[in-house]
């Protein structure tokens, strides 16, 4: 267990590229990964649904470390109403950059801060990103890579993606999993420093 210090950060997640946001931003923080259920509700909207999985990592973490701030994140890509998760396999990989394949889509991310008190804010910031089209080999060039696999809508725009998207209307980072300008926002709204 971490000493219990009320500038301590801890980032609900053990995603690398929230870590390596968090350490661009020059913010210093501790791991302890969340593990809560990630299922969709029934009719929940995807920003409602981004929105209660951040909340929910968050809190379920600042249960350990009630002294601290902790930093909860999850990103959904939707296209056509359908939030597109992280992929089951290489098949539904390919599903879904077929999908997203000459097509515009949005990514969300939502970011939930829990204080010492446990006083939580969250808020969720979204980017367009528009894909050319992508050949069938590329699909499955990319796919057989194995990046697209523990990521949500199967792909990282910063790594083999980044060649698909020719227009991006929004906060690259939220692209990558941590719009830092809200995350520091959020952080500094609740005290910390």
């Amino acid at each position: 267990m971490l000493p219990q210090d009320k500038s301590r950060l801890i980032l609900a997640s053990a995603s690398p590229r929230r870590q390596e946001l968090l350490r661009q931003a020059g913010i210093a923080f501790a791991v302890h990964a969340a593990h809560i259920n990630e299922d969709q509700r029934a009719g929940e909207p995807p920003i409602e649904y981004a929105l209660r999985l951040a909340r929910e990592k968050a809190q379920a973490v600042a249960q350990h470390y009630p002294q601290s701030y902790v930093l909860g994140a999850d990103t959904i890509v939707v296209i056509d109403g359908e939030v597109l998760g992280k992929p089951l396999d290489a098949a539904d990989a390919a599903r879904m950059l077929q999908r997203l394949s000459g097509r515009e889509h949005q990514v969300t991310t939502a970011v939930a801060v829990v204080s010492p008190g446990g006083n939580t804010v969250a808020r969720s910031s979204t980017t367009a990103v528009c894909f050319r089209e992508i050949t069938n080999a590329e699909i499955a060039q990319y796919v057989a890579g194995g990046e697209p696999m523990d990521k949500a809508g199967a792909y990282a725009i910063q790594g083999g993606a980044s060649r698909w998207a020719n227009r991006i209307v929004g906060e690259f980072s939220n692209v990558v999993g941590l719009p830092l300008s809200l995350a520091t926002e959020l952080l500094r709204s609740s005290g910390f420093s």
